[in-house]
């Protein structure tokens, strides 16, 4: 074991394997992150999550072809996240769309893959996003929110809010969690913000395979 690898700067080898898995049936490849800060999320009330479990079954036949790189979450968890900014600038969590299905994607405008996936994460919002499932699209750019908006207003990506994390917090509690390797990385979590999969790498959201498993995971709400 390297150096390196006893501080815990590289992933292991198990999680490299699925983001290229996840990077080749995309048909792009991953960037791997390295975050700052300690990306500490705040204390939450406990969810039991065993309900989430029925619906976590229903996708598991459903994680193939466009979409084989979706690794169910067998056991069920809450997820939180720190604090981003939502639309309006100012602070917000996941627990602002409780109730929802929700798509969170991580992302940042120095990202190819994130930028190539974008206009399929804005189709997927318009065919099926309303009161039980959105995108939640978080921009890890650096600095302040002009960068990533300019973005979405120029590819036109119009069904997609922006949300901001100048800090990476999101991101580093995703890596602490064993989630996210790089970016993009995508998490799929019920209406009660249990966890019911996750994909690191790009996808091909706007696919049929896609939208059979958002819908699946809908008929769980």
């Amino acid at each position: 074991m390297t150096e390196e690898r006893r501080r815990g700067f590289l992933p292991s080898p198990k999680l490299v394997a699925l983001a290229a898995v996840a990077g080749v049936i995309a048909g792009g490849v991953g960037v791997y992150m390295r975050g700052g800060g300690d990306g500490n999320a705040p204390a939450v009330a406990s969810v039991d999550c065993t309900p989430a479990q029925s619906t976590i079954a229903r996708l598991d036949p459903l994680a193939k072809g466009q979409l084989a790189a979706f690794i169910t979450e067998k056991n069920g968890r809450n997820l939180s996240l720190p604090p981003f900014k939502g639309p309006d600038g100012k602070d917000i969590t996941l627990a602002a769309y409780a109730g929802k299905v929700q798509l969170i994607n991580l992302w940042a405008t120095w990202c190819v893959p994130c930028r190539e996936e974008m206009p399929a994460l804005n189709t997927l919002q318009k065919d099926l996003g309303g009161d039980k499932f959105q995108v939640t699209a978080i921009n890890l750019d650096t600095g302040d929110a002009s960068k990533p908006m300019e973005f979405l207003t120029e590819e036109k990506i119009d069904a997609l809010p922006l949300h901001h994390d100048a800090t990476l917090s999101t991101f580093n509690q995703l890596k602490k969690a064993g989630i996210a390797i790089g970016l993009p990385a995508s998490v799929l979590i019920d209406g009660k913000g249990c966890m019911l999969g996750a994909l690191n790498g790009p996808a091909a959201w706007e696919s049929d395979d896609a939208k059979a498993l958002i819908r699946a995971a809908i008929g769980g709400v």
